[in-house]
């Protein structure tokens, strides 16, 4: 499904969010504090947007790797790397966040955008960030959630049932995947529910920040000891 739409769907992502995505990516990446130093892993990097997020900070990582099950999103994340010219600080590798292939302890910061709730076992990849922070590492995950503002919250519910998927289907040309978005947000953990899966896992620290009405929560952590 990612693949088929995986040539529209930067575009929608922008049109859809009225280019609030950008803004959120921005917002997680200032959470690592960044110094220049740091290898930085995005999980279900898709299209590479937030890793190229994270090299266009200042000062950027000195290494980021995007992993992504979806080829077809991984192309188009190359082609992006390519004309941003970053090819020597940016690698992208087809691999599962069930079982993210790098080793124990050897990555500073970990980056999520709207990619955990895809997951099929959540709490096992939780786990795998942890196993490859080093500890002390930093954690940041952005995720879509419903609004708990009183008359927001069904407004929003509206948009994802009525607007979005139309859109969606009218840009992407492809019937399910912008039906299959408001379904999956439904059937994730509610932000309490993740905090506990985040702890359960060896986090500490775990705050989520409620953005644009709590639309989307950005979750930061660290790894305990």
């Amino acid at each position: 499904m990612f693949d088929a739409i995986a040539g529209r769907y930067d575009f929608l992502n922008h049109l859809l969010s009225a280019g609030l995505d950008r803004r959120w990516r921005k917002r997680a990446i200032r959470t690592l504090a960044l110094t220049g130093r740091e290898r930085v892993l995005d999980l279900c990097t898709g299209t590479a947007d937030l890793a190229i997020a994270a090299l266009r900070s200042r000062p950027p990582p000195a290494r980021v790797v995007g992993i992504d099950f979806a080829c077809v999103m991984l192309q188009v994340g190359r082609k992006k790397i390519q004309r941003e010219r970053m090819g020597d600080r940016l690698a992208l590798v087809r691999g599962d966040a069930t079982r993210v292939p790098i080793a124990d302890a050897s990555i500073d910061a970990v980056t999520i955008a709207f990619g955990i709730r895809n997951v099929d076992q959540v709490a096992l990849a939780c786990g795998e960030m942890r196993r490859v922070l080093k500890p002390g590492g930093r954690l940041a995950i952005l995720e879509f959630a419903v609004p708990d503002v009183p008359g927001v919250g069904a407004l929003y519910l509206w948009y994802l049932d009525h607007v979005l998927p139309r859109i969606g289907r009218a840009v992407s040309r492809h019937d399910d995947a912008y039906g299959y978005l408001p379904a999956s947000i439904g059937a994730f953990a509610s932000p309490g529910e993740f905090v506990k899966i985040l702890r359960q896992a060896g986090f500490t620290g775990i705050s989520p920040t409620r953005l644009t009405f709590g639309s989307v929560i950005l979750y930061t952590a660290t790894r305990g000891d």
